[in-house]
């Protein structure tokens, strides 16, 4: 577009020549009508390239004054880019006013359900394969004990008393304890019943020299074993038996205890924080970690194996798209988030694009900046050509009426 802009200054300039030799000669009338023309065209078009130009850098190298302005002014031009990014877009009140009455949840929720085609097979197949590679470059151990270490920090502050305290006492309340009692009963019975012989063994010590010398530590072994047996059978058969409403109330105490009581509440955060502080525990999440990770760079780089995670996304995206409360709370997350992001870090990226830009050498700077307005700079050449001939036309016009 430089190259046209410029050949048709050039033309301009010979139009002009041969029209003005044309008219001394005595030629056509219409050579005086061309010269005007390509006259106004050859000013307009330079007046228009020295203004361009002059945005840029000297003109000729010549270090008139008010020209290269966009190299002299790249400090003033950096600070004023991040001042309008910060105005118009980093702001808080400016994010949620954007994000007010958008509803991101639905949208992604739609963009999931759609085949996988449809939402970009290369775009999938590059976010796979960038974090397999994260994952591999990254050093194993180190990245497994930062995680840990964040997650255990997060769980040092989460309260567990009363979360497990309001969980059993719904469980209570609805009698969705009861399967698991039944089910704690049955294998009581099998413990029983693979141990009966050291149930008997525990009697006989226990009795005395007289009741082992007449026999009867025996008979009485097999009526401790008989009446387990017996008091089991019957608290699996009878849903109302005594000793399961006993089981009932204490389950409901420590419910309430776990809610309300400050030392049962002090209890169970000591014990989690010996079981987050117990090596055991961190090799435990080692492993489950190594698992995981490997887990995900087998998946991320076996494009055959991604149906189950298709159906996942399907099925995540099919719950976004139809639960209101669902997508509320989403909408909700992603509002405060993207405000706190820009109360937290708004001045910090605003700080990042004005160094950035001032960082950059002054070549640098017209460069990128002429060569996102692009094209339409040369536009401005050729239209002021154009419109200069056009104007001298019309001068041309007015002096022949006159």
């Amino acid at each position: 577009m430089r190259a046209t802009a410029t050949a048709l200054l050039v033309a301009m300039a010979g139009l002009f020549a041969l029209a003005h030799l044309m008219e001394r000669a005595g030629g056509h009338p219409a050579w005086g009508w061309l010269s005007a023309f390509a006259e106004a065209a050859m000013v307009g078009g330079l007046a228009d390239w020295f203004a361009v130009t002059a945005l840029f850098r000297h003109p000729l190298g010549l270090p008139i004054p008010h020209t290269a302005i966009i190299p002299r002014n790249k400090d003033r031009i950096a600070d004023t880019m991040a001042g309008f990014l910060r105005t118009n877009f980093l702001t808080p009140a400016v994010i949620a006013r954007r994000l007010h009455g958008a509803n991101p949840a639905r949208m992604l929720g739609e963009f999931l359900q759609r085949p996988r085609a449809e939402r970009g097979a290369g775009l999938r197949a590059g976010v796979a394969g960038l974090l397999a590679d994260v994952l591999e470059s990254l050093d194993p151990q180190a990245l497994g004990e930062q995680v840990r270490h964040v997650l255990a920090k997060q769980a040092g502050r989460l309260e567990l008393s009363p979360m497990i305290g309001h969980a059993l006492g719904a469980m209570i309340a609805g009698g969705r304890h009861r399967p698991l009692m039944d089910m704690l009963i049955r294998w009581l019975g099998g413990v029983l019943e693979g141990n009966e012989a050291l149930v008997r063994r525990m009697v006989s010590d226990r009795a005395g020299s007289v009741i082992r010398w007449t026999g009867l530590d025996e008979k009485l072994g097999s009526s401790v074993v008989d009446g387990l047996y017996r008091m089991l059978a019957e608290l699996l058969i009878d849903p109302d038996h005594p000793l399961r409403a006993k089981v009932d109330d204490s389950l409901a105490k420590l419910a309430h205890d776990l809610v309300h009581d400050p030392a049962t509440r002090a209890k169970v955060e000591a014990a989690k924080a010996r079981v987050l502080a117990n090596p055991a525990a961190a090799e435990w999440w080692m492993g489950v970690w190594e698992r995981l990770r490997t887990g995900l760079i087998a998946a991320a780089r076996d494009p055959a194996g991604s149906g189950s995670l298709d159906t996942t996304l399907a099925e995540l995206g099919r719950g976004l798209s139809e639960d209101p409360r669902l997508q509320l709370q989403v909408n909700r997350f992603a509002r405060r988030t993207a405000v706190g992001v820009a109360s937290r870090y708004g001045g910090g990226i605003v700080a990042l694009v004005s160094d950035t830009v001032k960082r950059w050498d002054a070549n640098t700077v017209t460069a990128r900046i002429e060569g996102a307005v692009g094209r339409d700079l040369q536009f401005i050449r050729i239209n002021g050509t154009l419109v200069g001939g056009l104007v001298g036309l019309t001068l041309h016009a007015i002096t022949q009426a006159l």
